[in-house]
């Protein structure tokens, strides 16, 4: 409480490189990590002939390969606004997590048509402990990156990472897939591969429903409800302010901006009732994690100030 601090316009803008270089690491790390496990595949699959885990390697390589959609939105969400884009260029990672949405529902497709291709025309697989020790590996590297890229996507707000990070546990299944598929195999149930391929697409197929849903919300400027009771009650506690109106919040990449207002006594000079708006932006930013900005209108009380408005409303 007693440190020095500020809200002026250069620390928001530090605050949000630094959120977008954290986002771009997450994205660099995520890279070589799959990079390694889809080469460490790509060496099984030359001496083994799986045809399966071949399928996995090119998802895993193509779950690689997301990071550059969003790492470039990323970027272009460091712009600053202009008069055309006055709110800046963070919905830029809406549209990235638009593109990785697809992405999921593409692996979810290839990955159905693979298990009914295999369940209509076996094929016979060599080498079984290798490609079950490189479907175990597929599942292992995806699910950590996986839980990397949501726990930072969450951490810095970001809509399309945590969905990117829910793609890399898709392709997690589907590695593990290949490992089940091949201890079938090794039972002489030539079945096993295609019949739990298709199992694991219904499990993509969920994991696609949850990214949607979140990027679908982000889209639609969805913001948790207890973020909003929070920033109520907060409005509701600043001295001065009587009773708070309309709150309306919205995510702008991985930042909050608000939008309220607040009755205040009609009594009050001009001076006075900036300051409870300046006090009650002051506490919003404390309070609601991610909230850059917020706009606040003072109302008069017991006043219709607003009767020319009316009719456009």
């Amino acid at each position: 409480m007693h440190l020095p601090h500020s809200h002026d316009t250069a620390e928001k803008i530090d605050s949000a490189l630094e959120a977008s270089r954290e986002g771009m690491r997450a994205l660099w790390i995520s890279l070589v990590a799959l990079g390694a496990t889809a080469a460490a595949q790509l060496a099984v699959v030359a001496v083994s002939g799986s045809v399966a885990l071949l399928g996995d390697t090119m998802h895993n390589f193509a779950d690689a390969l997301t990071a550059v959609p969003l790492g470039v939105a990323f970027l272009v969400g460091r712009r600053a606004a202009t008069r055309r884009y006055t709110y800046g260029f963070g919905r830029a990672e809406d549209i990235a997590g638009i593109l990785i949405v697809v992405t999921i529902a593409a692996s979810a497709a290839y990955a159905g048509y693979e298990a009914v291709r295999r369940l209509l025309d076996p094929a016979d697989v060599t080498h079984l402990p290798w490609v079950a020790a490189a479907g175990l590996v597929g599942f292992v590297g995806n699910e950590v990156v996986a839980r990397y890229r949501i726990r930072v996507g969450r951490r810095i707000g970001s809509a399309a990472l945590v969905a990117d990070g829910l793609h890399a546990r898709t392709d997690g299944f589907t590695s593990l897939a290949v490992l089940l598929g091949a201890g079938g195999v090794a039972l002489g149930w030539r079945w096993a591969d295609p019949v739990v391929g298709l199992l694991i697409t219904a499990a993509i197929l969920l994991v696609l429903k949850d990214a949607a849903r979140e990027v679908y919300r982000r889209l639609m400027d969805a913001v948790d409800p207890s973020t909003v009771d929070t920033a109520e009650r907060v409005l509701a506690e600043t001295p001065g302010v009587l009773s708070v109106g309309r709150l309306r919040m919205r995510w702008v990449g991985h930042h909050l901006h608000a939008e309220t207002d607040v009755v205040v006594d009609a009594t009050l000079s001009l001076v006075r009732a900036h300051e409870i708006a300046v006090d009650a932006e002051h506490r919003l930013l404390h309070a609601v994690p991610r909230l850059t900005a917020a706009t606040i209108h003072t109302d008069p009380a017991h006043t219709a100030s607003h009767g020319p408005l009316a009719h456009h409303r």
